[in-house]
């Protein structure tokens, strides 16, 4: 799975109030060349949306994030996502992860977030708030201490400095919610989501 988000570079984070959005925002996407896609749960619609879009689009990596507790987790295996990821690090949730043998992605934000992520044998974590936590700055801070860590950054991230954090060492993907905003959706523009997901992946 880790392979599968570096290959992807850039993992869009998709927040949607209207469930009928869901799955020609993640065809558009796709046809754009990005495959990974992580539903945010922060809407009603959210697993209605992870559904639809699982199905739509079977051959898609699709997972979930914003979970926040062990049910959470638990309902999206059990209908079939491939990974979850959270803003913040719990030892609950890393070790239900383990025995769902889910791929999972806790948050961080701070160096001691990272040693405790390290004592538990996690290696990919998202970096979160990520502008707000430091920005790159902060991500060149960890490379010398925290060589064997690597981090998918997520929160502040757009098009304007997609690049600049895809370019340091310890980052194998970003993440963010500005490749299908709220008004492509609402609008139905599907070609700019499509357009976007394609300028990432030159």
């Amino acid at each position: 799975m880790r392979a599968r988000f570096e290959n992807a570079g850039v993992i869009p984070v998709l927040i949607f109030e209207d469930a009928s959005h869901a799955a020609p925002t993640a065809g558009a996407l796709i046809d754009g060349g990005l495959d990974v896609l992580e539903v945010a749960l922060r809407t009603d619609a959210s697993w209605d949306v992870l559904a639809d879009i699982m199905k739509q689009h079977p051959n898609a990596v699709t997972g979930v994030g914003t979970v926040l507790d062990r049910d959470q987790m638990k309902r999206a295996f059990d209908m079939g996502a491939a990974f979850a990821v959270s803003p913040g690090l719990d030892p609950d949730l890393v070790g239900c992860a383990r025995d769902l043998d889910l791929f999972y992605m806790p948050g961080v934000a701070t160096p001691s977030e990272v040693m405790q992520a390290r004592a538990m044998d996690l290696k990919s974590l998202k970096f979160f708030p990520a502008e707000a936590a430091g920005g790159t700055a902060m991500l060149k801070s960890f490379i010398s201490p925290f060589s064997d860590m690597s981090f998918c950054p997520t929160g502040g991230i757009g098009v304007e400095n997609a690049a600049d954090y895809r370019a340091l060492k310890n980052v194998f993907c970003v993440g963010g919610s500005w490749l299908a905003t709220a008004s492509d959706m609402v609008s139905g523009n599907w070609q700019s989501i499509t357009d976007k997901a394609k300028q990432v992946k030159k």
